[in-house]
């Protein structure tokens, strides 16, 4: 009816959504997952349409050809959506394996999720001097970015940069990116960027909430990153952070508060250095070369068929060499 008012293309917000998500997607990953909630929100909407889909249209109590069009769009329709599903639990597949290499690497994942256009991209940037896309648009980033970052001593992270969330976010987008949120949901760490200049800060870190519960990560462990502080007057800044203790303030755009941020990231991950002495066989190879590649190695010294190791390693680390602790 409002088309035929204004005659004007008009369209409903989670359809704007879409549009914009259609436009932002850059890889194969995110084009289908645009494309199975484009086809799940389009379904159920063509009931009705008969006489738009037909080029005669059906007669009234008849079964005319407008009906068959519409039976026939359904149908090409569903036979589309369980195509991309196929293609998309592949590239889930395919994420889960990553994941499992990199658990047995030992290397902690960091998330970072919040609202859209929280700063997420910029922050990413500052932490891994990554080339991420950043845009004071809604929506840049769809496709999951995961860059490495070496906090020195042997120890390192995978940062990853995801979709920013919003109030309301229609169901279908959940689902159809359930494949991209899996990534958060198996994070060892959140960072819960919020944009602290925002007026309405309380509504989008509730709504950010609301998203994580919905994909079953409310209960993973977050920091909550007071983004722009670089864009408040110094006593708005210093009293959000009493009502959210453990916060962090930074300006991912200055790096004001980043080198805090990471220090923060390492306590809470188990990071933290810590000097022991090993002792292994010779023949452990592989033990050996993976205190090397997860650890600084300080002395090596090899008495007869045992090899003792002096190294500094990540606390998280340190139950895997249990029996091998002098």
């Amino acid at each position: 009816n409002v088309e035929e008012a204004v005659g004007v293309k008009t369209i409903d917000r989670t359809q704007l959504i879409l549009d914009i998500f259609a436009r932002r997607a850059r890889t194969r990953e995110g084009r289908l997952q645009v494309e199975l909630a484009q086809l799940d929100y389009f379904l159920p909407r063509l009931a009705g349409r008969g006489t738009v889909l037909s080029r005669l249209g059906g007669g009234i109590g008849t079964r005319g050809p407008g009906e068959t069009k519409l039976e026939t769009d359904r149908r090409r329709i569903r036979q589309r959506i369980q195509a991309v599903r196929r293609e998309i639990e592949h590239v889930r597949r395919e994420r889960f394996t990553r994941r499992e290499a990199r658990r047995r690497r030992e290397a902690a994942v960091v998330a970072l999720v919040g609202y859209t256009n929280a700063g997420k991209s910029t922050l990413f940037n500052a932490l891994t001097r990554g080339g991420a896309v950043v845009s004071d648009q809604l929506f840049m980033t769809l496709d999951p970015l995961v860059r490495r970052v070496r906090l020195g001593g042997g120890r390192e992270i995978l940062v990853v940069d995801t979709v920013g969330f919003i109030q309301k976010l229609p169901h279908a987008l959940v689902a159809a990116f359930r494949a991209t949120l899996e990534e958060v949901v198996e994070a060892d760490l959140l960072l819960h960027v919020v944009d602290s200049a925002a007026e309405d800060l309380e509504e989008r870190e509730s709504a950010v909430e609301v998203v994580l519960r919905e994909i079953g990560a409310s209960e993973r462990p977050r920091i909550l990153v007071l983004n722009k502080v670089d864009r408040l007057p110094g006593a708005r800044a210093a009293a959000l952070a009493p009502g959210r203790p453990g916060s962090v303030r930074v300006s991912a755009r200055t790096g004001e508060g980043v080198e805090e941020l990471v220090d923060t990231m390492a306590a809470r991950l188990d990071l933290e250095l810590r000097r022991v002495r090993l002792r292994f066989r010779s023949g452990d190879r592989g033990a050996i070369s993976a205190v090397y590649a997860s650890g600084r190695v300080l002395a090596h010294e090899e008495h007869g068929n045992e090899v003792t190791l002096q190294a500094e390693l990540p606390e998280r680390l340190l139950a895997r060499y249990r029996e091998n602790l002098q």
